[in-house]
């Protein structure tokens, strides 16, 4: 019987002789990667159904407030009150983005894999966090920056005028973000905590929806004190709360606020240690997630 023998064939592989990038540019990556899965780039078209459904609703309303106004001469809605308006949607869109930017990781347990780059445990939640959060503030301020141009177009006082409503814009982009640091913040804090979509999902309705309820319960009580901190039980009246605070008259010119008396101070500071908790136990969550 002839021997076996055993040939080693070239097939080209080399060693790898390029830069070797750091934290920095792995963070961004991270970043990159996740805005770009929030809106579909980069997965399947059924993938981009939903978000770019969500980014042409918000567009079309705020072009249609855009037209009424040139044609009433009359101001719909303030930059803050579209904010507030399309806050319902944005439930929605973050229930579906955040667990896409995470729960499929935790269930497809890569994240070894991750952590064996010069990556720190915190860079991973830090740059799904900053993606989502971006674009949130997109979706909420792309469409008033179409309400500020075509209110632009249609002013009768010249620079003047633009000047005037780039005022008014600039804190309604403000507060558009803080609706996307407390959406984003706590939609990724419930997704984290699961690795089935489905199931984060619907814990990220649930948080915003079944809060909803104890407001208006709170609201109707004997005492005045009660009635105007009663909007701190929900995430969405909670940032409410803020803007009829801090902005007031010039986000809520047509009396949009809420009824929160002289406690302004107190839903700022309410705000404030939300976002701080929600980072604080993502932090967390995934200090131990890699640890397993």
């Amino acid at each position: 019987m002839s021997e076996s023998t055993g040939v080693i064939h070239d097939i080209g592989y080399q060693r790898y002789s390029g830069p070797r990038l750091g934290r920095g540019p792995v963070f961004g990556a991270l970043y990159l990667h996740g805005l770009r899965t929030v809106f579909g780039f980069g997965r399947s078209a059924k993938a981009k159904i939903f978000p770019w459904l969500v980014v042409g609703i918000v567009t079309v309303v705020a072009a249609g407030i855009t037209a009424i106004r040139s044609q009433l001469g009359q101001v719909v809605l303030t930059y803050a009150q579209f904010a507030d308006v399309m806050s319902w949607l944005i439930i929605f869109f973050v229930a579906v983005a955040a667990p896409e930017l995470v729960s499929r990781d935790l269930r497809s347990g890569v994240l070894p894999l991750y952590f064996s780059r010069p990556l720190a445990r915190s860079d991973y939640p830090l740059a799904k966090l900053l993606s989502l959060v971006t674009a949130l503030w997109l979706l909420l301020g792309g469409p008033q920056l179409v309400m500020f141009l075509g209110a632009a177009f249609i002013t009768e006082e010249g620079l003047r005028g633009v000047w005037n409503e780039l005022l008014d814009l600039l804190p309604g982009l403000l507060y558009a973000g803080l609706w996307a640091a407390v959406f984003g913040s706590i939609g990724l804090l419930v997704a984290s905590l699961t690795g089935k979509r489905a199931f984060a999902a619907g814990g990220i309705v649930a948080v915003f929806l079944m809060t909803t309820p104890i407001v208006g319960i709170l609201s109707i009580l004997p005492s005045q004190a009660i009635n105007e901190l009663a909007f701190l039980a929900s995430p969405m009246t909670l940032v409410q709360g803020v803007g009829t605070w801090a902005l007031d008259d010039l986000l809520f010119e047509q009396g949009g606020g809420l009824p929160i008396g002289g406690f302004g101070p107190v839903y700022a500071l309410a705000a404030v240690l939300l976002l701080t908790g929600c980072v604080v136990l993502l932090l967390a969550r995934y200090g131990k997630v890699a640890t397993r």
